[in-house]
């Protein structure tokens, strides 16, 4: 199937699919016009790949996971531990995120939110204290 095919089937972008072919995550087979063409097997690896990023893994561990998925000796507990590892950065990212959102929640409860020009939020935003 040509790249067109190959993104509405994987819900990848043209331009992410040629991202990853010039990485070296898939190869595409080319035809005798020069035009990209994917097998079934690229597609799968093009839809793992989207998962995979859905999920929140970074390019360099879509490699390391494509390489465990491609060795058929390897040991689950390697996957597991990719897996366990992406679970921490994603609590870490979660209280970052809450506590993004407490100081935000913090200076809009401080604003008076009317037409004076004093404003708690800005002055935060600029280092002053609120």
């Amino acid at each position: 199937m040509n790249i067109g095919e190959a993104a509405r089937v994987t819900g990848l972008p043209t331009k992410t699919i040629r991202y990853y072919e010039d990485i070296g995550l898939v190869a595409a087979d080319r035809r005798g016009n020069g035009y990209r063409s994917y097998d079934e097997r690229q597609v799968h690896r093009l839809a793992f790949l989207q998962r995979a990023r859905s999920l929140g893994f970074t390019i360099d561990e879509c490699r390391e996971l494509l390489s465990l998925y491609d060795d058929r000796h390897r040991a689950s507990a390697d996957v597991k531990r990719i897996a366990l590892e992406k679970v921490r950065d994603i609590d870490v990212r979660i209280g970052q995120l809450a506590a993004m959102r407490d100081t935000l929640v913090h200076l809009a409860d401080h604003c008076h939110g009317d037409r004076r020009p004093d404003c708690p939020i800005l002055d935060d935003l600029a280092g002053n204290s609120a």
